[in-house]
């Protein structure tokens, strides 16, 4: 699936930011088989339960991507850098409507393209919280072209990257715990949007953890 900023907004229609409290999330099987759902908080308590999420990676029109500095008043792995916008869809909302939706809260834009990039899961412990992030996380890649408008209370900072930036920035900053793990689940799938020049000779493995 593959979405323009039109098709955002219209996909986008039925949920509200009110609505995005993330009171319930979905509990998935190794399979993501929805199972059930459970509160928020309580699916983020030690060991953590497998729950549905979504990460979202895009980059500009000049190819640079799009880095977050998380809020400091998250609740787990607050003010460390991460991917341009993750979240978790609402009980029975696509997770592409979900990331779409998302990085419209998040960063103040519909995305120009936003298209799949398959799935990935993880399982992290944030020591500051002792919260667990343990996901079943779908990927999306896209491109943005509009101005960032960040939301204060969801992000901090923001960053655009080539490959030197990012490495640079992993060896000197923290990032989320689960970067590493969807940015290399993600990166087959960058490299083939248009403005990805910059990444397509990128080696992960020479990236700090």
């Amino acid at each position: 699936m593959a979405l323009t900023s039109e098709g955002a907004i219209s996909a986008l229609g039925h949920a509200s930011t009110a609505d995005v409290a993330g009171i319930l999330l979905e509990l998935v099987d190794s399979s993501g088989n929805t199972l059930g759902t459970a509160e928020k908080i309580a699916a983020h308590r030690f060991p953590g339960r497998l729950h549905r999420a979504f990460s979202v990676f895009l980059l500009d029109s000049d190819g640079h991507m799009v880095l977050q500095r998380r809020a400091l008043t998250k609740y787990h792995f607050p003010g460390v850098w991460s991917n341009s916008c993750c979240g978790h869809p609402l009980p029975g909302e696509h997770p592409f409507v979900a990331a779409a939706r998302r990085v419209r809260e998040e960063l103040g834009v519909c995305p120009a393209v936003l298209a799949e990039a398959g799935t990935v899961t993880y399982r992290h412990e944030d020591p500051q919280s002792g919260l667990v992030e343990h996901e079943y996380n779908h990927l999306f890649v896209g491109v943005v072209t509009a101005d960032l408008k960040p939301a204060p209370e969801e992000v901090v900072d923001i960053a655009r990257v080539d490959q030197d930036g990012l490495r640079q920035r992993r060896a000197t900053e923290p990032f989320s715990g689960w970067f590493g793990d969807v940015f290399d689940a993600v990166l087959p799938t960058l490299r083939n949007l248009d403005v990805a020049a910059r990444w397509r000779n990128l080696i992960t493995d020479e990236l700090p953890e």
